[in-house]
């Protein structure tokens, strides 16, 4: 026998051994079914469902259980693995233990069918939610006090995981949880990930972050080197949004074609720039090293920052000049002259009447 045969008869034996062990191990795990009862269906998405339910316990604490679709089918499934995205949210969950970011309380392998389903404690509210039911059925604005917590908790939150070396990179409203004490819960980890200091490109592998609306102006320009303030961008257009019940930046997103290529996302750059005015070398020194540098200068020329105007006139109840001087410090074109999150705690604007409520 060659060392080839020898070689492939070792390999035929490992795989027939991790077979053995998988369906050991299979009989040994719980399916979910065994395990919760479903109470209803909550939301679904590209990666799976998410399901209200109760322990068959009898306990009546109720969850949320997020459970990923499986990624492929029968035999390929034994070594397949799951999302990148289910991996990192896991993983990112085990580790991120603090009151405004969402609590995972168990990750469940269901042998039924190989899927893999995260449980979570359960928050009966949205921001997405909030802000339609002020619109649509209220008809009024957020009050400020309320506005006021949602946004010191949202900090808080992001403050603990940069200051654990962790971007969320999709903050959006439908990703920030409300339980009905008014307690914020940061979730949805599926595109957060560990950074460094100095910043190295995280830009690889990921070619999109961020909902379109709530992009930072060096992700749309192609920046290869982002920083935690792409999710400070994030923030102050919630906290407008918040303010405004719309969207700040409401732009219609360029998809890419099929070869991928990330396109030029020009009406969203337009819709900051009716607001903030054009990016100048002044406000943003290295932006003329930006990828879409080029393509950006063809966009018209706006030099009138309408934030202020927009903030005194579109938003609900009186606004006070801190609130106004928070949200254009969040909002700066220069991703290192954002506020950082730990620093917006310690903002004026929180320290005014009606002081937050820290949950």
């Amino acid at each position: 026998m060659d060392s080839s045969q020898s070689s492939t008869q070792v390999n035929k034996a490992k795989i027939e051994q991790y077979k053995i062990f998988k369906q050991r191990k299979d009989r040994e795990r719980i399916p979910i079914a065994n395990q919760y009862n479903t109470i209803s269906f909550i939301s679904s998405g590209t990666y799976g469902n998410v399901f209200k339910a109760t322990k068959k316990n009898g306990h009546p604490k109720i969850y949320a259980i997020k459970k990923f679709k499986p990624d492929k089918e029968g035999e390929a499934a034994l070594s397949s693995g799951i999302s990148q995205s289910a991996c990192r949210e896991i993983s990112l969950c085990r580790e991120m233990k603090h009151e405004n970011i969402v609590f995972l309380e168990q990750v469940i392998l269901d042998p039924s069918d190989r899927s893999i389903a995260m449980v979570f404690d359960y928050a009966e509210h949205d921001l997405l939610q909030i802000l339609q039911h002020h619109l649509q059925t209220e008809r009024k604005g957020i009050p400020d006090y309320t506005v006021k917590s949602f946004l010191w908790q949202i900090l808080n939150g992001v403050s603990y995981m940069h200051n654990n070396w962790v971007l969320h990179r999709d903050l959006k409203p439908a990703n920030i949880l409300v339980t009905t004490d008014g307690v914020v819960k940061i979730a949805d980890l599926g595109l957060a990930r560990l950074f460094q200091a100095p910043i190295y490109p995280l830009y690889h592998g990921d070619k999109v972050v961020v909902t379109i609306w709530y992009r930072a102006p060096e992700l749309l320009l192609g920046s290869r080197h982002y920083t935690k303030g792409i999710d400070i961008w994030a923030i102050g257009c919630i906290y407008a949004e918040l303010l405004m019940l719309k969207p700040l930046f409401k732009g219609d997103e360029a998809k890419m074609d099929a070869k991928k290529t990330i396109p030029f996302q020009k009406d969203q750059l337009t819709k900051i720039i009716d607001v903030l005015g054009f990016p100048t070398t002044d406000r943003w020194q290295e932006i003329e090293y930006m990828p879409e540098y080029e393509k950006l200068k063809t966009l018209k020329h706006n030099t009138q920052n309408n934030l202020k105007h927009l903030y005194q006139h579109q938003t609900y109840f009186p606004k006070v000049e801190s609130g106004f001087n928070l949200l254009s410090m969040m909002l700066e074109y220069d991703p290192h002259k954002r506020i950082s999150a730990e620093n917006a705690l310690k903002h004026p604007y929180f320290l005014e009447q009606p002081r937050p409520s820290q949950k």
